[in-house]
């Protein structure tokens, strides 16, 4: 088998790109991430719905969760709905809603709910705020409770603390564990390529005596091997 042929930039030719393809380059590259719809309500209760693909674990203890804003130079809903009522609810996408969650991120309105536009479905739980997407199976309501901005780019780091979390319970292991993939979860690349997933294994903790494991995954009085 012949050697492959191997691209490459540098930054100069990076930056010398035209802004769409160094834009997509530079989001595939980075590799898998989580997709997830992030609900919003304004003081005036318009709700608000936007695809995101930046949301990052902060902490379990406290549990914090993070996502990333563009630059506010243009209106941001999600953000000035968060930033007037401290409340969102980041919903994991699923095969069955992967194409309106999509469509949410065209630049509709403020009076313009994607909720409504894409007919997914809203609803509220417990008395808290903002809306969560029904047709997800993991939901987590969140209270902002930091912004960090980036003077590097002048994006924004929203950090919450999940204050409820809903998901199926024949998803949830012993120890602990989700199993995203049992609830039929996506992932993405780049801005707009969904991928389904296919579990390899779930590992032991490392040590450095020992070689890692595959571990037993127990859930709802079932064991399935990881691997």
């Amino acid at each position: 088998m012949g050697k492959k042929v191997q691209q490459s930039y540098n930054f100069n030719e990076l930056m010398n790109l035209d802004q769409r393809v160094r834009t997509h380059l530079v989001n595939s590259i980075v590799g898998f991430r989580s997709v997830c719809l992030i609900g919003t309500i304004n003081e005036r209760k318009k709700t608000n719905l936007a695809i995101f693909n930046s949301i990052v674990h902060i902490g379990a203890s406290p549990p914090l969760i993070g996502f990333f804003v563009r630059p506010d130079c243009v209106e941001r809903h999600t953000l000035s709905n968060i930033l007037e009522t401290r409340y969102y609810t980041i919903n994991h996408i699923n095969e069955s809603i992967f194409r309106q969650a999509h469509q949410t991120s065209a630049r509709y309105s403020e009076n313009v709910s994607e909720f409504e536009v894409t007919q997914i479905n809203e609803e509220y739980k417990e008395d808290f705020l903002a809306p969560f997407v029904e047709d997800s199976h993991i939901q987590l309501g969140v209270e902002f409770k930091e912004r960090i901005d980036i003077e590097s780019n002048g994006t924004i780091l929203l950090i919450g603390e999940i204050k409820q979390l809903y998901f199926q319970a024949d998803c949830l292991c012993d120890d602990g564990f989700v199993d995203i993939e049992k609830a039929k979860s996506i992932t993405c690349s780049g801005l707009d390529r969904y991928h389904s997933t296919k579990h390899i294994s779930r590992l032991s903790y490392a040590n450095i005596d020992t070689l890692p494991y595959d571990l037993t995954l127990k859930y709802n009085n079932v064991t399935n091997i990881s691997s």
